[in-house]
């Protein structure tokens, strides 16, 4: 794995931290491990590769919700860890190295902006007329990379182009900062929406869990 892909998971890994409001990774051999003190996430083990130092963990970790997380497809890895984890549903590790498509793009009629800043994060939401909470995402500059997280439109609101206009907006944040450099983790659903806005496929993004009883 170069070095120019494990600088930017541990960027993408700092912004995504930084949008939660979790402490920042610490490195963990080849990868990184987050504490995040959840019940069902307790620790996030990050790793660019597929290599000793993540099988070497499956095998010793016993535990329920601790979370290995790798940048290999889910085959790759249901073949090589032992049966008590479970594969969790995949991830996509986008990214667009430049602006996106389609900037002009509006916001729909009968919506408004709001915006909040904290821990470097910009967030924006999308309000609806009623004032219910529509779309919201958030952006956060690490060094040359925007990282976006939490990108979520309410289902009545979906189809309505919000969530395009959203991550334009949040670009606009990047852009002003000398940033076009962006990335992002997709869920099967988002990744068709980020593909029509000029984002690829940087790699896949498995995880794997030992559930609770």
């Amino acid at each position: 794995m170069s070095r120019m892909v494990n600088e930017t998971i541990e960027k993408w890994l700092q912004g995504w931290s930084l949008s939660r409001k979790l402490p920042l990774p610490v490195k963990y051999k080849s990868g990184f491990k987050i504490e995040l003190g959840e019940e069902k996430q307790k620790i996030r083990y990050v790793f660019p590769e597929l290599n000793d130092d993540f099988l070497n963990l499956s095998k010793i970790i016993n535990e329920p919700w601790i979370h290995l997380k790798v940048c290999v497809s889910p085959d790759k890895v249901e073949k090589a860890v032992p049966e008590r984890w479970k594969i969790q549903p995949p991830g996509y590790m986008m990214s667009c190295f430049r602006p996106m498509k389609n900037p002009g793009s509006v916001l729909c009629e009968g919506y408004r902006l709001e915006y909040e800043r904290y821990n470097s994060t910009v967030l924006l939401k999308i309000i609806a007329e009623n004032g219910e909470l529509a779309c919201t995402g958030r952006v956060v500059l690490v060094d040359d990379l925007a990282v976006y997280d939490r990108i979520i439109t309410e289902e009545e609101h979906r189809r309505k182009g919000l969530a395009t206009f959203l991550m334009h907006e949040l670009e606009r944040t990047a852009l002003s900062n000398g940033i076009s450099n962006n990335f992002l983790v997709a869920t099967k659903e988002g990744k068709a929406l980020y593909e029509s806005i000029g984002w690829e496929l940087y790699s896949p993004y498995t995880s794997i869990v030992i559930p609770g009883i």
